[in-house]
């Protein structure tokens, strides 16, 4: 425990000393300039004033800097490398080359179109590093480096071997060091060792950097910087931008495997067809070979979910809200509950003092020259004591000595102070929650009760009896005044609780304050269930019993920060899935242990360590945006992946026909390149990006797979069938083409009825992107030149009005099929 002068003479006392580990005496004086946390105009030793100029020269020519590369996204040759070099690119780029020599330019089409869309995959890329680096800067944390006794802030890469960093609440290590001054100072070091309570530090005692202060406040010197500190190599890893696991991914993965097993015995089997059994023109057969082949490969569907992660992460990134893990996108689709802090998120960070309520007879003019006293005695004040700092300066006649201090502690709820008053007088105060720091008969109680019931916020100052780092430090203080704080609502709270409560996302308030004075507050902002209130001292251990009552009770107060942990994981033990949204170190234990962790970017270091979403602008009206974006791009992937997945069924299904029945087959590349163009690829751009405000569902995989395969049977089997017919119908010169012709109208319509069900529900602009892929076509068919160009003609009248017909049957088909899948297989 430390002591700090609070003396006019400038004098140290004896035995004092100053803030942590200065050993100088400081003058509390209304209107002077003398920072009470970093004095510099008092001698002090060398160890206190950190470095010198001179030393930090030499260090960081001889290296001895922090130069650890902190990257939020993958480099520009990474990026490049990632979206060209694919398994699938790989495929396509052989038999492109291929085509490019046995075939006319419009059969290589499809390479273009891989091309292009690789392109845009990079430059997408691209723009989402260039919005997260900046954004990464923007949030970057700069700790306070103690240099020829000045304290100012620095970069993370600035920080030199041997410099004087100092530490407050909510302040992460960031480099590996030795304690040099402590005051009270608690480390959590749960991110490194997974032990959840934090160590007392003392001087001489080590740090690693990773880990981050929950109480007090002290300095370390810096013996580990770069890429020896213990925790660099696991930051830079976590900081990067990298397309992680996720069920998304995974899924797609899963499906791809299967994909690719399927294609390689198929693919065999079309060649040898083609080539050996049928005795065809040999360019034409390795062309026919190619189009079977090509269109089996839903290498558009990769692309398309890294294109939307990407676009997602840059619209995000406009709303100021800095996307850490691209999984949180993904995460967000799927959330169903959201645990809210109310300071900082429900309410603004300042608080005002509306009235101080004396007790047992204390003098109201001595209780402002103690609640003065106290606020100056803390150098990082909490919103509650800024609060009282702004309205109870200290006078200009007041010379008090701190002998002790006890930083504020959110497992404990109150702080303290002790003080030499001059003239042989001492007291030693406690600042805090009323219901801990009183008995529960204590009739002030009922008093507060009354004040919490208008969401106004209470802190009762009292008398300690004993030393203030005491275990029983409460133990019989004597109540001496009510301090009355009013809290400022956000504004845009309410419309955004709101959001939440019309998509059905649970909203549970979660904080440390009274929960009847916290219910109020949520009762203006049109909390649902606010009159839902629980006193978390009274909430059950066993985990069923409190999962019970987390989905029971909407607002919770005097939760403790490993509750918030425990409440977390009651949540997610029922199956659902939890944002915490937070910016005090008392919230970083449930940020990390949530399924997305959303942070304040003016709360502590150590939330935006741990949050995989981080808001900069400090705007809680931002997150109904950031779940829009997350449900967005899930339930829109989901969507187009259906598209994407049923060509790949109808192309094999097509291509096992064909061996079995052993005739050419149907398609050239061209043919297929133009079907996939405007029944997929171009509605599955625009639909990826439309808006999606459905809440995304598990099992992606059967979901997706439910759809695609009786949509891709049945295309497969109306298309081949047309085929045969045609195939008995058309005989002599050009007999191939018209076939051809009239199984591509067909296979054209089949798909587009696929196309029409997956963009319901109907909106203008879907009805119109249907009506252009088809009138496309039309335009197609009814041109010369680009008649000749993808060899379509329609011949006669019977065939492709009999293609119409089958078309009509199938898409009648697919109709019921969807229904039947909907109702007897429910993802």
């Amino acid at each position: 425990m430390t002591q700090r002068a609070i003396d006019p003479s400038g004098e140290q006392p004896t035995g004092s000393s100053g803030p942590p580990g200065t050993g100088r005496p400081v003058k509390i004086d209304a209107g002077s300039e003398l920072d009470p946390v970093h004095p510099v105009d008092l001698p002090a030793p060398a160890a206190a004033r950190g470095l010198t100029a001179a030393e930090v020269a030499e260090r960081i020519a001889r290296g001895e800097v922090n130069d650890v590369p902190v990257r939020s996204s993958r480099s520009v040759t990474e990026i490049v490398r990632a979206n060209v070099f694919t398994r699938f690119n790989l495929i396509i780029g052989v038999l492109w080359v291929i085509m490019l020599f046995v075939a006319p330019i419009q059969d290589s089409l499809f390479g273009f179109v891989i091309i292009a869309n690789t392109g845009i995959g990079i430059v997408q890329e691209w723009r989402a590093k260039k919005t997260l680096d900046s954004l990464a800067v923007i949030g970057e944390a700069k700790p306070t480096v103690r240099r020829d006794g000045v304290a100012a802030e620095v970069s993370v890469s600035e920080i030199v071997l041997g410099d004087l960093v100092e530490l407050g609440p909510g302040d992460k290590v960031i480099v590996d060091g030795t304690v040099t001054e402590a005051d009270s100072l608690e480390i959590d070091e749960s991110l490194l060792t997974g032990e959840a309570d934090p160590v007392l530090k003392r001087a001489g005692d080590p740090v690693m950097s990773g880990s981050f202060v929950v109480a007090g406040g002290g300095a370390f010197t810096a013996t580990k910087v770069g890429r020896e500190a213990y925790a660099a190599q696991l930051a830079e890893e976590a900081s990067r931008f990298t397309l992680v696991q996720s069920e998304l991914r995974s899924g797609i993965s899963t499906i791809l495997k299967y994909v690719t097993w399927m294609m390689i015995p198929t693919a065999i089997g079309l060649i040898i067809s083609q080539l050996v059994v049928k005795d065809n023109n040999f360019k034409e057969s390795v062309a026919r070979t190619v189009g079977g082949i090509v269109p089996m490969i839903p290498e558009g569907l990769v692309l398309l979910t890294s294109v939307a992660f990407a676009i997602g992460v840059v619209r995000l990134g406009r709303k100021q809200c800095l996307v850490q893990e691209l999984p949180a996108i993904e995460g967000l689709a799927r959330v169903d509950v959201v645990c809210l802090d109310k300071t900082g998120t429900l309410t603004e960070g300042g608080m005002d003092v509306t009235e101080v309520r004396a007790l047992n007879g204390t003098d109201e003019p001595y209780l402002r020259r103690v609640l003065a006293a106290f606020g100056a005695s803390d150098p990082r004040p909490n919103a509650s004591l800024q609060a009282i700092i702004d309205t109870y300066p200290v006078p200009e006649d007041q010379a008090w000595t701190v002998t002790q201090a006890l930083p504020f502690s959110s497992a404990r709820k109150y702080s303290g102070a002790a003080f030499d008053e001059g003239g042989g007088r001492a007291s030693s105060w406690l600042l805090g929650a009323p219901d801990v720091l009183l008995p529960e008969a204590d009739p002030a109680l009922t008093e507060i009760e009354q004040l919490n019931e208008q969401g106004l916020r209470v802190l009762l100052l009292a008398r300690a009896r004993g030393e203030l780092d005491a275990p029983d430090s409460a133990d019989g203080a004597v109540p001496s005044a009510l301090v009355v704080l009013e809290q400022r609502l956000r504004p845009d709270a309410g419309e955004t609780l709101t959001y939440f409560a019309d998509q059905q996302v649970a909203t549970k308030v979660i904080s440390g304050d009274n929960a009847v004075s916290v219910g109020a507050v949520a009762a203006k902002l049109g909390l649902p269930g606010a009159e839902h209130t629980l006193d978390a001292r009274k909430l059950p251990t066993d985990p069923d019993a409190m999962a019970t009552a987390m989905e029971e009770n909407a607002v919770f107060g005097r939760v403790t920060p490993q509750q918030k942990r425990d409440m977390v994981a009651a949540l997610q033990s029922r199956g659902h899935t939890v944002a915490m949204t937070g910016d005090g170190v008392n919230d970083v234990l449930a940020l990390k242990d949530a399924d997305i962790g959303v942070s304040m970017g003016s709360g502590s270091e150590a939330t935006r360590a741990v949050a995989q979403i981080v808001l900069l602008n400090n705007s809680f009206a931002t997150l109904p945006s950031v779940v829009a974006e997350g449900r967005r791009v899930i339930g829109n992937i989901t969507r187009v992946a259906t598209l994407f997945l049923t060509k790949t069924v109808y192309s094999v299904l097509l291509a096992v026909l064909v061996v079995c029945f052993q005739v050419e087959y149907p398609f050239l590349p061209r043919h297929l390149t133009l079907l996939s163009t405007l029944t997929i690829g171009v509605p599955a751009f625009f639909l990826a990006l439309a808006p999606n405000k459905e809440r995304a569902h598990p099992h992606f995989v059967r979901r997706v797979m439910r759809y695609a395969i009786p949509s891709g049977t049945i295309a497969a089997a109306a298309t081949f069938a047309m085929y045969l017919i045609a195939r008995n119908h058309y005989s002599g010169t050009g007999a191939l083409d018209a076939e051809t012709s009239a199984a591509t109208l067909t296979l054209f319509l089949v798909s587009m009825w696929v196309l029409a069900i997956i963009a319901r529900p109907y909106t203008w602009w879907r009805i119109c992107l249907v009506a252009a892929m088809g009138l496309a076509f039309l335009i197609v068919l009814v041109v010369p030149w680009l008649q000749d160009f993808f060899a379509l003609k329609l011949v006669g009248t019977t065939m492709p009005w009999t293609a119409v017909g089958i078309a009509v049957v199938a898409s009648v088909a697919l109709e019921y099929a969807w229904r039947l899948v909907s109702r007897r297989f429910p993802a």
